[in-house]
């Protein structure tokens, strides 16, 4: 593995040289339900998951807006792809709010670990001496096939401000849990989003995130770093993951369209027309190019923005992390638009398993039911804000 800092041209060029590999592994990787090995590798090799890792353990410390950039290149290739990288890049952003003890079990030996999960916090941890002992099932951990670590949503009794229960994060070596696979799915079936299952798992304290530090940016990892990047609220960064791979899908079905349109002639009663003359074949693919430019140019200026007040010290207001949420939300809304849209002008061969137009609308509108990409969650939310009333959800 390459330790030496990668530019950030040279970490994009990097992603977008990975988009061949990805397409024609596409379809086996739907086969197969899980991301190839050799793709992680590959992912790995290009330095990807260092991008938001701490330069002491190799990482680049860049920010979220290079998520932006890399991870929708790998979109382009394989949407699924892009889910499980999305992940991997930014939980090494969480890592990094972990106490330091933590971090230094996750990558001390191993700096090129890397970890997924499942955030709900579905299992109650048990007290016991020195920690806590966890068991259940976490549904959703999308990559686990190729974690060295777990990532876990758990609840403690006795952690809230009431002295009540709150939800926090677990850190897990793979050797302690097994893998359920019951990932059978109609979009994103190569995320390979199965569960995770512990059995009376000890966890020392050391190994706890309260979701309160993390959501407010003010971790014990930031406390102890000092480092701005890492004192983002979690919810203005981290969806990061899950919503570039819509661009990177949008823009994939764009090249696929445009590759197959052009030449395409019509059939049966008007046969041998040009598809490419049609207006609604236009203004289906105008449609879509302008939803991944205003998702992409509105998620880079609120992560600009966003980067900008910590840096300069300045707190991350409710109104910032409600707009991020705004965008994140309204990107999906628009990318579902635009791929029903395009997707309605493919003719019969659009409806061909491994079409790539095909496959890009059934991965996009399985993203749209991710409870922080739908859109009459995060609407709703924003609303409430704007009209004064307090905004539920996460933001």
């Amino acid at each position: 593995m390459d330790h030496d800092k990668i530019s950030r041209e040279d970490l994009v060029e990097r992603a977008r040289a990975l988009i061949p590999m990805l397409r024609a592994e596409a379809d086996a990787a739907e086969r197969r339900r899980m991301i190839a090995p050799e793709t992680i590798t590959a992912l790995r090799e290009a330095g990807i998951f260092r991008t938001l890792q701490p330069e002491r353990f190799g990482g680049f410390e860049y920010d979220f807006g290079m998520v932006v950039r890399i991870n929708s290149l790998i979109g382009q290739g394989c949407t699924s792809t892009a889910w499980v990288c999305g992940l991997g890049i930014t939980h090494q952003w969480i890592i990094s709010g972990f106490p330091p003890q933590a971090q230094e079990d996750v990558w001390g030996e191993n700096p090129g670990a890397i970890t997924y999960g499942s955030y709900g916090p579905v299992v109650e941890a048990k007290p016991v001496d020195g920690g806590w002992t966890i068991s259940g099932s976490w549904p959703f951990a999308s990559g686990c096939d190729h974690g060295q670590w777990g990532l876990l949503g758990t609840r403690f009794s006795g952690a809230g401000a009431d002295g009540g229960m709150a939800p926090g994060f677990v850190l897990v070596p793979a050797a302690d849990y097994t893998i359920d696979d019951d990932w059978f799915t109609n979009g994103l079936a190569a995320t390979g989003s199965k569960s995770i299952v512990c059995d009376d798992v000890f966890i020392p304290s050391h190994r706890r995130l309260m979701f309160a530090d993390v959501m407010s940016g003010n971790s014990p990892g930031y406390r102890a770093s000092g480092k701005p990047l890492y004192s983002i609220p979690m919810f203005a960064g981290i969806p990061t993951a899950i919503t570039t791979p819509a661009l990177g899908a949008l823009q994939g079905a764009i090249d696929a369209f445009i590759e197959t349109t052009r030449v395409q002639k019509t059939r049966g009663m008007r046969s041998g027309e040009s598809v490419a003359d049609f207006a609604a074949v236009q203004s289906a693919i105008a449609t879509a190019c302008a939803a991944v430019d205003s998702g992409k140019l509105m998620f880079l200026r609120d992560l600009e923005e966003t980067h900008a007040a910590v840096n300069a010290g300045r707190k991350i207001t409710q109104d910032i992390r409600i707009r991020n949420r705004l965008t994140q939300g309204y990107l999906m809304k628009q990318a579902l638009m635009a791929i029903d849209e395009l997707y309605s002008v493919t003719g019969a061969t659009g409806i061909n398993l491994g079409n790539r137009v095909e496959r890009a609308w059934r991965d996009l509108h399985a993203m749209s039911h991710h409870i922080t990409l739908n859109w009459n969650i995060v609407g709703a939310m924003c609303g409430q804000h704007l009209l004064g009333r307090d905004p539920q959800g996460h933001y």
